[in-house]
């Protein structure tokens, strides 16, 4: 009798854990699931476009502090501040942007799936989303300088503003590329609270760049829009003069790229990575025709994501060289 409740007991203790084990894991993937969905609700995949380019800005900052002769305060602590930065402005924009859009994006075949049309994410949770990465960026700039505090209201103002330009004009690309750009000079700001010409200038080539993939990305939609009176490049010029208009664009953001090497005396370095950078886009325009917009996405995403990676390695290789070479080689061997 004694064995028996005891072994009765045994099994009741191993359900218990089986049940609490159970729940845990249900609980874990629902966390999993949720971080997920909220990771494609941003998509997150797209911080390749503009995370590079902060990256560059961030150590043209350092070299700038270092031709002062001047060190960087807790440059770890702001390079973490400034991906903090990143990512939070980043969500807030693009949560923004799918919560402006949830009517028509439910009403187009294409974006019918997205987390929010799709009842995935609760347009209310995705309200409350964007609010919390509002505030957190606002907080992490307050702890970077007092100009990037200052200025974060403007940004946030840029960056949310986009949403609403589809509905009122077709320069709603060059919006996306300004947002976009803040990335660069922003970075440099952190670390130098100055403004420069150098950044500006990468800033500029983000501008026309994003803009420009921006528009052969919209040839998908150019019927919808149309019919739902939205505004972009491809509904208003039409498909032809579309690419046409992106191929000028790209000219545009290649010009600064040019700009930058004369005016950073980079080495040869960062001529590859220019090579790179210019490759794609030439790539991107040669595989996207009028007639064929089956490689659309294979543009924009992968295009454009080798260029922006490729020449941000390349670039900031060359001003490591800089930084190094103009250390005094007593420091360095101390």
């Amino acid at each position: 009798m004694y064995f028996g409740n005891l072994l009765g007991n045994y099994n009741v203790s191993i359900a218990r854990y089986d049940k609490r084990d159970l729940f845990l894991l249900k609980k874990e993937k629902n966390i999993m699931t949720g971080v997920k969905n909220y990771l494609s609700l941003v998509k997150f995949s797209h911080t390749i476009f503009a995370l590079p380019f902060a990256l560059i800005g961030f150590v043209l900052g350092i070299k700038h502090l270092n031709d002062l002769h001047t060190p960087a305060e807790d440059g770890i602590k702001k390079f973490l501040l400034v991906l903090l930065c990143m990512v939070t402005a980043r969500s807030t924009a693009m949560a923004f942007n799918r919560y402006l859009d949830r009517h028509f994006d439910k009403l187009n075949p294409r974006t019918a799936i997205r987390e929010i049309p799709a009842g995935i994410i609760k347009a209310e949770k995705a309200l409350l989303f964007i609010i919390i990465n509002a505030s957190i960026f606002v907080l992490a700039t307050y702890f970077i300088n007092a100009i990037c505090f200052y200025l974060s209201p403007v940004a946030l103002f840029v960056i949310l503003f986009y949403s609403y330009t589809k509905r009122f004009t077709y320069l709603c690309h060059l919006i996306l590329g300004i947002g976009l750009s803040l990335a660069p000079i922003g970075a440099y700001l952190a670390v130098t609270g100055s403004f420069a010409l150098l950044p500006l200038l990468f800033s500029f080539a983000v501008v026309f760049w994003v803009s420009g993939f921006d528009v052969i990305y919209a040839l998908q939609d150019i019927d919808f829009d149309q019919s739902q009176s939205l505004y972009s490049i491809p509904s208003y010029w039409g498909l032809n003069k579309a690419l046409n208009i992106a191929r000028v664009l790209h000219v545009i953001s290649a010009t600064f790229i040019i700009a930058a090497y004369f005016v950073g005396d980079f080495n040869l370095l960062y001529l590859g990575g220019m090579v790179v950078f210019i490759g794609m886009l030439l790539y991107q325009h040669s595989i996207v025709k009028p007639n064929d917009l089956s490689k659309v996405n294979i543009a924009f995403m992968t295009a454009n994501g080798i260029a922006s990676i490729v020449f941000s390695v390349f670039v900031i290789g060359s001003l490591i060289i800089q930084i190094f070479a103009n250390i005094p080689s007593a420091v360095i061997n101390s």
